[in-house]
């Protein structure tokens, strides 16, 4: 009995290993794809690059699609931010919330990710650190100005009429379970956006970008 019990148990571990394992090959699998969209997207701007022009509120945008790229070589974080925020979307990358701007845009875009995935070293910044953000259109380089942690039932963002950029994460970072609060930094642009034609090759160069 006992030893039967022993087998039941090791068949369990191994299953949710693997459960977990696919989960994250999937996720990997996912965030190429993006990487390649992105590629993409950023050889159109070039050719656009003549006559770019600043686009603030995107119309729909597919759940999942690549809308800008992420830089902050602080820590080491270079990632495709693709539509939507549910968790098959997170797993690609970080999320942009629908119905707020592209960062760079008039208002507040609000771009969010899993914890333990690409915001895991989210909570080492702090104010006054820099964070890069390329949209299709232009690039734009922020100061953080705000972190607050929040419940995580608490009306926390609001939308602005200046360009902002507000990154959220679950908090605390290590909490086992669902947490129960949220990380929130604030962002404000340190000088207007640029067009992407100016972008597109510091954005292979995170460290030049962010000077």
């Amino acid at each position: 009995m006992r030893r039967a019990l022993g087998w039941l148990l090791l068949v369990a571990g191994v299953g949710l290993l693997g459960f977990v394992g696919t989960g994250y090959g999937r996720g990997l699998m996912d965030r190429d794809a993006a990487r390649r969209q992105w590629a993409g997207i950023e050889a159109r701007a070039a050719l656009r690059s003549a006559n770019a022009h600043l686009a603030d509120r995107p119309g729909p945008i597919a759940q999942g699609t690549p809308v800008s790229r992420l830089l902050v070589p602080q820590i080491d974080l270079d990632e495709v931010i693709v539509e939507g925020v549910g968790d098959a979307v997170l797993n690609a990358g970080p999320g942009h919330m629908p119905g707020t701007p592209l960062p760079g845009g008039a208002g507040n875009a609000v771009v969010s990710a899993h914890r333990d995935m690409h915001f895991r070293r989210l909570a080492e910044l702090g104010i006054g650190d820099t964070v890069v953000t390329v949209t299709e259109y232009y690039r734009t380089t922020w100061r953080i100005t705000g972190r607050r942690i929040v419940a995580a039932s608490a009306a926390s963002i609001f939308p602005t009429s200046e360009a902002s950029l507000t990154l959220t994460t679950c908090w605390p970072m290590r909490y086992i379970g669902p947490a129960p609060d949220r990380l929130l930094l604030s962002a404000e642009p340190l000088r207007p956006p640029e067009p992407v034609a100016g972008a597109a090759s510091a954005a292979d160069d995170p460290s030049e970008a962010a000077s």
